[in-house]
């Protein structure tokens, strides 16, 4: 009798463990690909051409930029963004001023300064002022001033002063929002936002939803590992015990 009700009761254990397996196999699946799908929805990956945005992103990088609305682009903003004034292919520079916004360079202490405001940047390449050239621009209403973290080596806003607009670019011309870095492997990671501009009205923008995208696949992996895994496990732990 006693070995009869201990095959019923491994033999129960077995069945829920499968469900069990079976379940969490089920939840990863959902976690992966849903966050997979998601991300794939939400970013694009571009790859950095020059080292205008050193050292914040190494020419030859790659970033995640998230779709955006063009609404939603802050100052401190890094963004993606084609104009054809600029050339044909996809640019990456840093938001530094939006539409009213009065952009000039240098304070004594070689800040740049925004509406009379200056802006501590500590992202920038080298240790010198802001800009090695000075200048001040005006926005346009809609528009951004762009400017790279390598100023001295950056074709930026500055470059296109003598343009219509001041050398700010449309808000339509932005594709994206970087919000991380994904290679090289030694610089994978969230895109911070900067503190200088966030006492200025509007303040800064707010990461996208990459940190818990990326949680949700690596959360489904381990799920899909340890069901799968599950049954193998018993069998031998069974073997052994027999």
């Amino acid at each position: 009798m006693s070995g009869s009700t201990g095959r019923s009761t491994d033999g129960r254990g077995r069945t829920k463990g499968s469900v069990l397996s079976g379940l969490a196999v089920a939840v990863g699946c959902v976690l992966f690909l849903g966050g997979f799908v998601w991300a794939a929805l939400l970013y694009r990956p571009y790859t950095v051409p020059t080292d205008s945005m050193s050292p914040t992103i190494a020419a030859g990088g790659r970033v995640l930029a998230e779709r955006v609305a063009d609404s939603e682009i802050r100052r401190g903003d890094v963004v993606v963004f084609k104009d054809s004034v600029w050339g044909d292919q996809p640019m990456l520079k840093r938001v530094v001023g939006i539409g009213g916004d009065k952009v000039s360079c240098c304070t004594k202490a070689g800040l740049l300064t925004v509406n009379g405001t200056p802006v501590e940047e500590p992202y920038l390449h080298g240790s010198g002022p802001a800009s090695p050239a000075v200048f001040q621009a005006t926005v346009p209403a809609g528009h951004l001033f762009l400017l790279g973290d390598h100023r001295s080596g950056s074709l930026d806003s500055r470059v296109h002063l003598t343009d219509g607009a001041q050398g700010s670019v449309p808000r339509s011309a932005v594709e994206a929002r970087v919000d991380a870095r994904a290679w090289p492997l030694d610089s994978i990671g969230m895109m911070q936002r900067p503190t200088g501009f966030a006492g200025l009205p509007g303040g800064i923008s707010q990461p996208g939803p990459i940190r818990p995208l990326t949680f949700a696949v690596a959360a489904g992996a381990v799920f899909i590992l340890g069901g799968a895994a599950h049954g193998p496990i018993a069998r031998r732990l069974a073997r052994r015990r027999g």
